[in-house]
């Protein structure tokens, strides 16, 4: 009976066993079913992509003439697109043998962007950097000093890409803070309702509404003879709708900020725009700060939408390169290079905001 019973446990604990193992193998298998079949899916792919990109791409051709990217159906990429095209497409129509100013405006324009992300350079002399640096940029895209007067409807390209993203983000996100801080605050009634009016507003309306508003319905507003610039225009409705979102960005991390940082606060005496200012809003920042750089770089993107109004940036300029008959079959490679320059500095934004990240949390 010892021996029966013996043997009944001894089945019953291999069945438990088998059973554990079917349960464990079971979702691994699915896993490296579900694994291979993606594989497979990437490798099949992967080769006709790499055969059209790198493999049987043309790379070189005559300067000015396609005939070697159309010689047979079964050419693959016609790279030559970029080194024909290219400066059109970076500097627009602004004049060929004065497009090395908007060149060097890019190059400091990036410059600045890398020295501000170095916090040794935290100062108020990066301000004044700033000021000077944007002062040559102007100088360079105008003329003046010597240069020749070069006016703003023959800039274009990733300059005025540039251009209209770092002004929107240095004018937006100021506006944003007060804007958030307006719809957080219960002492100023009227300003807590004129900034829940702005956003909410704003926010419902499409950029593409605000720049045809800006663009055409506000100069009616001015008096005879008083103009704005088109690229101010533009510069203005990406500003305003920017704000917009900035201000509920900031307003998450003010909501995430304990109440006891505040009252801590007030008990040492402190007034309310002190203790945002000093105490509330830095903790916000930093809390929001993946936030802020998602609409970032959402403003970096948003500037393409200024190709209807007539304002030739990175995207339009390389639209109007393929223009050219000669060119017009090779779209696909026109838009690769400008995806990749876009991406290129949206990468960029999100690696500095993990490394900043990363700074603050070892900070404390």
């Amino acid at each position: 009976m010892n021996n029966a019973r013996y043997t009944m446990i001894s089945h019953a604990s291999y069945t438990v066993q088998q059973t554990a193992v079917r349960l464990r193998l079971k979702p691994n298998l699915s896993g490296l079913l579900l694994s291979g079949i993606l594989l497979l899916i990437i490798v099949a792919i992967a080769i006709p992509t790499l055969k059209w990109a790198v493999l049987d791409a043309i790379w070189i051709s005559e300067p000015g003439i396609s005939t070697a990217c159309r010689a047979s159906p079964e050419t693959g990429a016609c790279w030559a697109l970029i080194p024909e095209k290219y400066r059109f497409i970076l500097f627009a129509t602004y004049p060929y043998d004065e497009q090395w100013r908007p060149a060097a405006a890019i190059m400091i324009l990036i410059a600045l962007y890398a020295v501000s992300a170095v916090p040794a350079f935290w100062s108020r002399w990066l301000v004044a950097g700033w000021i000077l640096a944007l002062v040559c940029v102007g100088v360079l895209m105008w003329g003046g000093l010597g240069l020749q007067f070069v006016p703003q409807t023959m800039w274009g390209g990733l300059v005025v890409t540039l251009l209209l993203s770092t002004f929107g983000i240095i004018f937006a996100f100021p506006i944003g803070i007060l804007l958030a801080l307006g719809r957080q605050s219960s002492e100023f009634k009227i300003f807590r309702i004129m900034s829940i009016s702005y956003i909410e507003i704003i926010r419902g309306l499409p950029l593409v509404t605000l720049l045809f508003m800006a663009t055409f319905v506000l100069p009616v507003f001015f008096p005879p003879g008083f103009e704005i610039d088109k690229l101010l225009r533009a510069q203005i409705a990406l500003i305003i709708l920017s704000a917009a979102y900035l201000a509920e960005a900031v307003r998450g991390g003010l909501q995430s900020v304990p109440a006891g940082q505040g009252e801590a606060a007030t008990a040492l005496g402190f007034g309310f725009w002190r203790i945002q200012l000093l105490v509330v809003l830095p903790q916000a920042l930093h809390k929001a700060l993946p936030l802020l750089v998602n609409t970032f770089i959402s403003i970096f993107k948003s500037t393409s939408l200024v190709l209807v109004v007539g304002i030739f940036d990175l995207m339009s300029a390389g639209k109007a390169a393929i223009d050219d008959p000669a060119w017009q079959s090779f779209a696909i490679e026109m838009f690769i290079f400008v995806s990749f320059i876009y991406f290129a500095f949206c990468y960029s934004m999100s690696l500095y905001s993990s490394y900043l990240e990363r700074r603050l949390r070892l900070s404390k």
